[in-house]
């Protein structure tokens, strides 16, 4: 029997937060190199999925407070151009040894916040600590290129310098499911490109941002240049308006990408969105290694993962074959309290999730789906789930589950599979488990995914790999040096050298 969940966190995290009278910590949002707590007085309670109980409180944020975010990153934009490239990257260099100094307090922030087992939330936190440290790699994307002009008798006696400079001030606005990295995995590049960022991150699990912005303070990124506001969806609005906001870069849903396509008007955007990952298994594939894989992509982080696989088609004359094997692997993911270290499903993030999940299974059961094993949930604790032999008029079929289910759909052939892929809103990820090059070729060429993984489940992990949408999952692409393309803008600069003699002399007859 486990104890109430309670955030405890070390010292050096004591200004970002007051001891309420009731003992519930209350964060402060970070503007302007300051820790603060909002003029308004609405505050929103952070509930834990472990038990429903509060475990933190927050200010939500009043359009003054956004106001003076945008404007100290307004302000401050010179700041961080006029800072070497490679005292950024010390920043971040010293960001990382900061964040393994203090890692079980971000492992407990969001085993508590988020509800992730151990094993999830330290592997958030590595793969944060690589993203710190994989600046260096990523700077080279903002090199230039030099262009000579006299390919072209247009530009004849003239050269070219072709640069990237930041965007300005973007704002990052980030899910539950991810709360430290994804956060990060946006911060990191834009601060690294000379931009300056304000960030709000779902209200549902806000704490693992702050202490973030906690130790890129102490590491030393200038006053101003970064900014935290806390609060509910609302706020998104009111600060993808601001006229001096340059860039949205957003993860989450695709319904909300879509309103914040629509307000953004000129400004630009990264957004990656909703996924519907589909694993394909066919004839001549290693089903031990293809149902482990799958039951994998399905299940962790329970479910709750853009790049999840919430369907799998498997060609029927395997089907049975491989839900054996599915049965088989599914009993080692034990599903409960994620502070027991044998838990590897946690719950999902709120009880609306969890309806939600609840419903679509229900769906599917009703329109002659086989419920082999799972189904319900108490509380947000959701059961890992197979569904087997799912038709496709189900909406689980065609929908983002996030959640841990395992839908299997029976197909005829790769072609099928294929006809599915190219029918789904969604362009994210996809994987096919086959032993064939060339089915292989022929299925990762046709599907219209940003991402096709052979043999393994899809991973988007640290970003090493470029990742992102297409059709309804996004605008850009994601990843080390990717997500820098994505924040800097291109400036071309060209010098006659004609009145120096230095340029190529043009030939008389040309055009």
């Amino acid at each position: 029997m486990h104890s109430k969940p309670v955030l405890e966190l070390s010292e050096f995290f004591g200004p970002i937060y007051t001891k309420e009278p009731d003992g519930i910590p209350f964060f402060k949002m970070y503007i302007n190199g300051e820790w603060i707590r909002s003029d308004s007085d609405e505050v929103i309670d952070v509930d834990t999925p472990i038990d429903g109980s509060i475990v933190a409180r927050i200010s939500n944020a009043s359009k003054e407070d956004i106001d003076k975010a945008i404007d100290a990153a307004h302000n401050s934009r010179q700041k961080i151009r006029d800072m070497p490239g490679i005292e950024r990257i010390e920043i971040f260099w010293k960001a990382s040894q900061y964040l393994l100094n203090y890692k079980d307090d971000f492992i407990k922030a969001l085993m508590v916040e988020a509800g992730k087992p151990k094993k999830d939330a330290e592997g958030e936190v590595m793969a944060t600590i690589d993203r710190l440290r994989l600046t260096m790699e990523e700077a080279r994307k903002i090199f230039g290129e030099y262009i000579p002009g006299d390919w072209s008798y247009d530009t004849t006696g003239k050269i070219a310098l072709v640069i990237r400079e930041p965007v300005g001030v973007v704002v990052t606005i980030t899910p539950f499911n991810y709360p430290l990295f994804i956060a990060s995995s946006k911060i990191i590049p834009a601060l690294l490109a000379g931009n300056t960022v304000v960030s709000k991150q779902s209200s549902e699990n806000p704490v693992s941002l702050l202490l973030f912005t906690r130790i890129l303070e102490e590491a030393g990124i200038p006053r101003g240049t970064f900014n935290v506001v806390t609060g509910s969806g609302e706020i998104g609005k009111y600060l993808i308006s601001n006229e001096k906001v340059t860039m949205i870069n957003f993860t989450g849903s695709t319904d909300v990408g879509r309103q914040i396509a629509n307000m953004a008007a000129l400004k630009k955007m990264h957004l990656e969105l909703g996924g519907k990952g589909m694993a394909i298994v066919l004839e001549d594939a290693d089903l031990e290694l293809a149902a482990k894989k799958c039951v994998e992509g399905s299940l962790k982080n329970a479910g709750q993962r853009c790049d999840a696989i919430s369907a799998i088609l498997v060609i029927e004359s395997i089907a049975d074959k491989f839900i054996e094997k599915v049965m088989e692997e599914v009993f080692n993911w034990k599903h409960g309290d994620p502070r027991d270290p044998s838990v590897k499903v946690g719950p999902v993030i709120n009880i609306k999730a969890a309806e939600r999940i609840k419903g679509l299974i229900d769906d599917a059961k009703m329109k002659g789906a086989k419920l082999i094993m799972g189904g319900n949930h108490k509380g947000c604790y959701f059961e890992p789930t197979v569904l087997y032999d799912v038709p496709l008029n189900a909406r689980i079929a065609w929908e983002e589950t996030f959640g841990p289910v395992i839908t299997v759909i029976k197909i005829r052939n790769e072609d099928e599979a294929i006809e599915i892929g190219k029918k789904s809103r969604y362009g994210l990820d996809s994987c096919v488990f086959t032993n064939n090059f060339y089915k292989m070729w022929k299925i990762a060429k046709r599907l219209e995914t940003g991402e096709v993984t052979i043999n393994d489940l899809p991973k988007h992990g640290v970003g090493y790999f470029p990742f992102g949408g297409t059709k309804e999952s996004g605008i850009g692409r994601e990843g080390i040096g990717y997500s820098i393309d994505e924040m800097t803008v291109l400036k071309t600069i060209t010098f006659n050298l004609e009145p120096a003699k230095l340029g190529k002399v043009k030939r008389e007859h040309g055009v």
